[in-house]
């Protein structure tokens, strides 16, 4: 099939009225049996059909979909679908507030951090009661949050997992664009907006994750949910597949704290790597034995550890990057750059030098290829290794026996899968680091080996 007719295709699965409804209301029946599943069926991780589809089955695959198809996942979300249902009755429609717009993607970091801690100390993935409750407590919140607030402000300020999408959704293959032209003259914004109900046909909302379709450059919002493709008169959206890292390649504006999130991804994996280790429970006692004593104490430090060290090494990196590069920008360039220090001459703004933290708002997005690869990476192994038990609990939970050999694959092929995806994620993220230092002119090179080095050093010890 050549790309325009891919493009057409796509376009028109967004624009039917079945889109997203029906698979989304599937999943979200599915999610509820899931949860009941997770709270009252057995107790045992490997027995308990809620823990063995989400866990083995959904969450391993959950990134390639984001790779394959950005934010996706978003659009059939059961929790999303909540926050749809429950504001047609009951939502007051307030305005998100200016602390929640400001300082939302740092509640993501937090959350994601915390759950991750307790993941690994209350045994949250292992516990089927646990992830029940983790389940339900984020319905809750979605469901508390769509009563209050207009649109799906949870989805974009709040949800961890929209964080984690939206990261990942700038290195995926489908995005969302408007013909410019088209746009030029719009004064509607149907797309941002929606129309109101006429006498043939109800309401269609606008963009539910605050965005303007209309001049939209980046994937890392959308979650393809095809609202603005229905309400845009013009018919001047249109879904289409694009090269991986494309959007990281040619990125030439960054915010800090998304740029934060990615190197706080990049510690997850980490602290998902390393307890995976056969040397970590002698690693952990040792640090125990320095700590007094203290497990709980040692993990804790470990865990802070890991977390910080990519932070930390990206800080870094930007501080020598700073010192090494950053006389001049590229051409055209100019003083647009967010956190460039400047000069004013006869010959207007030039710049002096780039500071540390403007660096690392820029280079840190070259990390999330290495992310991505990392989390499949990681989760491939219990996908390969345990899959089919999603199967068999399934089957067991409807009331047929199943038993069997739960690896998909053995575990010489799930090894080298894994050092080939590590090896792909790392040449992705070593050309976004080499692209993003264009942005120092003639001083690229020299600006961009301590990010080079920084992300060879992390790919070795993930490695």
């Amino acid at each position: 099939m050549n790309a325009p007719a891919a493009r057409l295709n796509l376009t028109a699965v967004l624009r039917s009225r079945l889109w997203p409804a029906i698979p989304a209301y599937i999943v979200l029946v599915v999610f509820a049996w899931i949860t009941f599943t997770l709270l009252f069926g057995p107790q045992a991780a490997g027995a308990n059909a809620g823990t063995s589809l989400t866990w083995i089955l959904w969450w391993p695959v959950l990134p390639v979909i984001l790779f394959l198809g950005g934010r996706l996942w978003c659009a059939i979300c059961p929790f999303g679908t909540v926050i749809d249902t429950v504001q047609r009755f009951a939502g007051l429609g307030r305005p998100a507030p200016q602390w929640l717009r400001r300082y939302g993607v740092w509640i993501i970091d937090g959350v994601f951090i915390t759950i991750t801690f307790l993941d690994h100390t209350a045994g949250i993935v292992d516990n089927p009661r646990g992830s029940g409750y983790l389940l339900a407590g984020i319905a809750v919140s979605a469901l508390v949050m769509a009563v209050l607030f207009e649109r799906r402000a949870w989805c974009r300020y709040v949800c961890f997992l929209g964080g984690l999408s939206g990261n990942y959704a700038r290195a995926g293959m489908l995005q969302v664009r408007a013909d410019s032209s088209a746009c030029a003259t719009c004064a509607g914004k149907a797309c941002y907006r929606g129309l109101p109900a006429t006498a043939t046909s109800g309401a269609q909302p606008g963009c539910p994750m605050f965005e303007f379709p209309s001049v939209m450059q980046t994937s890392s919002y959308c979650n393809l949910c095809g609202n603005c493709v229905k309400a845009c008169p013009s018919n001047a959206l249109r879904v289409s597949v694009r090269p991986p890292l494309v959007e990281l390649l040619g990125l030439s504006r960054g915010r800090y704290p998304e740029a934060f999130l990615a190197a706080v991804i990049a510690g997850i994996v980490l602290v998902q790597n390393a307890t995976m280790l056969t040397a970590w429970p002698q690693w952990l006692a040792a640090l125990t034995r320095l700590t007094l004593g203290s497990e709980a104490l040692a993990f804790t430090l470990a865990f802070i550890t890991l977390i910080g060290a990519p932070v930390a090494l990206v800080f870094l990196a930007s501080s020598l990057s700073a010192r090494l590069g950053g006389v001049e920008p590229a051409a055209g360039q100019g003083a647009r750059i967010s956190g460039v220090r400047t000069r004013l001459s006869g010959q207007g703004a030039q710049v002096s030098g780039y500071s540390t933290r403007a660096n690392f708002t820029r280079f840190a997005y070259a990390l999330i290829p290495l992310d991505l690869a990392g989390h499949i990476a990681h989760n491939l192994f219990h996908l390969l290794t345990e899959g089919k038990n999603a199967w068999f609990t399934t089957l067991t939970a409807l009331g047929r026996d199943a038993l069997g050999n739960p690896a998909l694959a053995p575990m010489n092929v799930v090894q080298a899968l894994q050092y080939a995806l590590l090896a792909l994620g790392a040449v992705g993220s070593l050309l976004v680091a080499w692209r993003l230092a264009d942005h120092y002119g003639r001083q690229a090179d020299r600006a961009a080996w301590p990010h080079l080095i920084a992300l060879l050093l992390l790919v070795a010890v993930n490695v």
